[in-house]
Order: structure tokens, then sequence, then C-alpha cells
């Protein structure tokens, strides 16, 4: 779906709500990581591996979300955060009417 120069301009500030979002959750998920090597619930190569795999599949995901993002993929982004739990309504009611029902159809699909 094609945005209009405002809903553009909403979509841009709700996608860097998002991935402030995913930022955080990505950062407690390792941050688990860290606390469990601290008190000694896992080995240091254990913990290592498990930090390493969990942030190269965070990146991976981040990349593959975010990267080369044009205002063209704007709309799909909006619907695969709001899909994903990232974003809620309530992030999304300065789109315009349209453009939130079109989000929503897809989204409960």
């Amino acid at each position: 779906m094609e945005l209009s120069k405002k809903d553009k301009k909403v979509a841009r500030q709700i996608i860097n709500i998002g991935l402030q979002r995913e930022f955080e959750k990505g950062l407690t998920s390792f941050d688990a990581i860290l606390q469990d090597w601290k008190e000694n619930k896992q080995d240091n190569q254990e913990s290592y591996r498990l930090l390493y795999k969990k942030i190269a599949a965070f990146d991976k995901h981040i990349v593959n979300r975010y990267d080369y993002m044009t205002g063209s993929k704007y709309f799909s982004v909006v619907v695969a955060q709001l899909d994903s739990g990232i974003i809620t309504q309530e992030d999304i009611k300065e789109l315009s009417d349209e453009v939130i029902q079109k989000i929503n159809f897809l989204v409960s699909l």
C-alpha cells in the first residue's frame, strides 16, 4: 500500500518506537544470559556460545526487518511490528483510518 506523505511521517515515528522496543527486548535477553553467567549457573564457554547465538539471531532479525527500509516498505514494516506485538493499536492511532483498517485486516489473517 502506498502511504500519503503524512502517513509516511507518522509511520517513520511508529517504526522508530518499535525499533527501540526491539532493542530493549534484545538487550534484556542478552542480560539474562550474562546474569546466569555471573551467578555461575553457566560455564564461561557455554555462556559465550549462548550469548553469541542470541546476538547473531537478533542481528539477523533486525537486518531483515529494518535494513534498506524506504518509504515503500513503511507499511509492511508497521504491519510486521503490530503482528509481532512490538507496537500496539495505541501506537498506530495517528495513521489515517484507511491505513489502520488495512493494517488490522492484514494482521488478522
